[in-house]
């Protein structure tokens, strides 16, 4: 199968390019959840986040942004000696701070994808890379986005990681034309 580069043949990166980069996310806890990632990543790859990702999914309660956004110093404490995430203070702080703006999100617009999928007109935007090199690490449109989401109280949401979410959950097709994900994404 072609794929794009950057999964190379790593079992975890195959697993994910095929079934999940790119793929549309219109579900609320999802995209959430690939949010939280995003903003762990921020400054480490991205295979770091994937292979410690079942570990946050316990640590952070599966994800749920209700839970998230109660979190109390105790928790706080239990998750920055977790060594099975990424400890930093900062970015344990972000997703719960991000939580409770998600939420307020929601209760603006109905859910977090009504708000967040406007920004492309609740349609992906098709680009048309031919390699690797052309993907840019963020765009105007990311550079929006992270102002509007900064604006709301969401902290790790610069536009280079706004961008990798919009990729990430589907807002963007950037699978390279070569790539066998690219044409079935196109016509999703």
């Amino acid at each position: 199968m072609a794929r794009c580069e950057w999964c190379g043949d790593d079992p975890l990166y195959v697993k994910y390019h095929d079934d999940e980069w790119g793929v549309p996310v219109k579900d609320d806890q999802k995209m959430f959840e690939f949010l939280i990632l995003e903003t762990f990543q921020a400054g480490l790859s991205w295979i770091t986040i994937l292979r410690k990702r079942e570990n946050f999914r316990e640590a952070f309660d599966h994800f749920h942004y209700q839970k998230i956004a109660k979190y109390d110093d105790q928790k706080f404490e239990e998750l920055i000696n977790n060594s099975g995430i990424i400890r930093n203070r900062l970015k344990i702080k972000a997703a719960i701070t991000n939580a409770q703006a998600f939420m307020q999100v929601q209760e603006e617009f109905g859910t977090f994808c009504k708000y967040i999928w406007s920004f492309v007109d609740h349609t992906p935007i098709q680009n048309s890379f031919q390699s690797m090199k052309e993907l840019p690490a963020k765009t105007p449109l990311a550079e929006k986005i992270s102002k509007d989401l900064k604006k709301r109280g969401f902290k790790f949401v610069g536009p280079t990681v706004i961008y990798a979410h919009m990729q990430a959950t589907g807002m963007v097709n950037d699978h390279i034309i070569t790539c066998e994900q690219y044409d079935k994404l196109k016509n999703a």
